[in-house]
């Protein structure tokens, strides 16, 4: 049980809650739209308060790495498609690696307060830092960051398997198999871009 605001709520209601805000958010995300940033935002409370109440601290700083890169990427991806129509030009360098800086201090002290005398600390600790790469290629909308989300899928797996979490460890299963339409469905679209961009003027 997680007590919030006085009520006692079982950890299952975090875990799936979070859980399907996450399958829906891939779906936006195999197009690129702007709404899987708000899904995927509004996984990671429930996630947060589970991993807190647990004491996995990496994985709970983890969630708030990825609010930095989801309000990150949700502003980039509005200024990149303003750009692309033409309408600004905005400080690409600056703006693609702002998020580390915030990301990186916020590993750095969920690892600080981890104790890597448990071995499965060493588990937890792999699959985020697999995560924090894997989000930062999602943010460039970086094809190859799909296969990179397949392996936190199966670190994850076998970690949720250890606590229980039996939504989050079904949930890699489901994610993996996102994944591997997306990695395609992404590659797919870069090879009709440069399709697009060799054809002749006018052809």
């Amino acid at each position: 049980m997680i007590n919030l605001f006085g009520f006692d709520v079982p950890a299952w209601a975090f875990d799936w809650t979070g859980s399907l805000c996450v399958v829906v958010s891939l779906v936006f995300l195999f197009g690129k739209r702007l709404a899987y940033w708000h899904w995927s935002n509004a996984s990671l409370l429930p996630y947060f308060l589970l991993f807190t109440a647990g004491g996995q601290w990496m994985l709970a700083g983890l969630q708030v790495t990825y609010l930095i890169f989801g309000v990150h990427g949700l502003y980039l991806w509005h200024l990149e498609r303003r750009r692309d129509a033409g309408e600004i030009r905005f400080n690409e360098p600056l703006w693609y690696s702002v998020t580390w800086v915030a990301s990186l201090a916020i590993f750095a002290y969920t690892v600080a307060v981890t104790d890597f005398s448990q071995a499965w600390n060493w588990v937890q600790f792999g699959a985020v830092s697999l995560a924090l790469v894997a989000n930062f290629a999602t943010t460039r909308k970086w094809a190859w960051g799909w296969p990179v989300w397949i392996g936190v899928n199966a670190v994850q797996a076998v970690y949720f398997q250890h606590l229980g979490l039996w939504g989050l460890f079904g949930l890699q299963f489901v994610l993996a198999g996102m994944s591997v339409y997306g990695w395609l469905e992404w590659r797919r679209q870069e090879r009709h871009g440069r399709a697009r961009r060799q054809q002749p003027a006018g052809a």
